[in-house]
């Protein structure tokens, strides 16, 4: 799946959504939920709301259009987030004595359409503040999500997480952004 470069990370030539206000308090809900998860270190839950073939990518270079053209912070499928949660929840992680804690503020969220695969395309932007041994790091990124209808709500299928300085050194990403 890593290689699999037909997986569509594009968010263009959209098809347009109406949305009633009913449905987008419930897409709000819905990012504001999977926020809170990783928050509370509620990771099998979060991994709960992925499609299997779901895809989560940082980019390294800001406009970045492809995680193959480019070096990426990040590009894992569901093997490499369920290897990242095992190692996030052993106990004897020594990188995570004392656990991170984080807090997010997830904003200006808007379905903004369509895909050709019926993916609802969704923007928002978001602070995370981040707690690791003694020091605080603040991140901001605008998200994209690729979220696939399921029953009366969706799944994830796809997040991409543009950090405003990707291009940064970085210490250690431990959590999931």
């Amino acid at each position: 799946m890593l290689l699999d470069t037909d997986f569509d990370v594009s968010t263009g030539d959209l098809l347009p959504l109406a949305l009633t206000l009913e449905t987008q308090h419930r897409l709000q809900q819905f990012l504001f939920h999977e926020a809170r998860l990783l928050d509370q270190r509620r990771l099998d839950d979060w991994m709960d709301l992925w499609t299997d073939e779901g895809m989560y990518w940082i980019p390294q270079q800001h406009g970045q259009a492809s995680p193959h053209d480019h070096i990426s912070l990040v590009w894992e499928g569901k093997m490499l987030r369920e290897v990242r949660t095992r190692r996030l929840n052993n106990p004897r992680n020594w990188s995570q004595q004392p656990p991170t804690r984080t807090a997010r503020l997830v904003g200006n969220i808007s379905a903004i359409g369509q895909d050709r695969d019926g993916h609802w395309v969704v923007q928002a932007v978001q602070q995370l503040s981040e707690w690791r041994n003694g020091e605080l790091r603040q991140l901001a990124a605008a998200l994209t999500y690729k979220l696939r209808p399921h029953d009366d709500s969706w799944q994830l299928h796809f997040k991409r997480v543009d950090l405003v300085n990707c291009d940064a050194v970085f210490s250690n990403l431990q959590v999931f952004i």
